[in-house]
């Protein structure tokens, strides 16, 4: 990745809807330059997908909420699955520290978070533990990362 990459990135992280015209217009390439470079930073892994940033409140999920999640260490990678697999759950990783989980959750209300504690997340076997906490308000969201 060159200087030029970088900045490719950078625009298609600020808007990811510019056209490779307006990207070479920018850059001073051709159309068939940024899309080369664009293609070959898809095929190396760089960008893994173009999306859409969905304001999670405005498209009726009201409730986000943070979770510690503490595992048996031999279940931690079945729990990350299964949670993975939730249409509740926005991401997992995997933390340092005791087999832990970070797990971000979105739903539409304080029931629908009550029923996805109490039926989906204390259903699975193998969790030791659940710290929960709720978002009050967001200072700032990260949208794709600044080279």
């Amino acid at each position: 990745m060159d200087k030029v990459d970088r900045e490719i990135l950078q625009l298609l992280t600020d808007n990811g809807r510019l056209s490779y015209v307006d990207i070479g217009k920018k850059l001073g390439l051709s159309r068939v330059a940024v899309r080369e470079r664009v293609n070959r930073l898809v095929e190396n892994g760089v960008i893994e997908q173009f999306t859409v940033v969905i304001n999670s409140s405005k498209a009726g999920k009201e409730v986000s909420a943070f979770f510690e999640i503490d595992c048996e260490p031999s279940s931690l990678v079945k729990v990350a699955e299964a949670l993975a697999e939730n249409p509740n759950v926005a991401s997992c990783y995997q933390m340092t520290g005791p087999s832990t989980l970070h797990t971000h959750v979105l739903v539409d209300n304080f029931d629908a978070l009550e029923r996805f504690i109490n039926e989906e997340l204390y259903a699975l076997e193998g969790i030791t533990r659940v710290e929960s906490n709720i978002l009050l308000r967001r200072f700032k969201s990260r949208r794709g990362l600044k080279l």
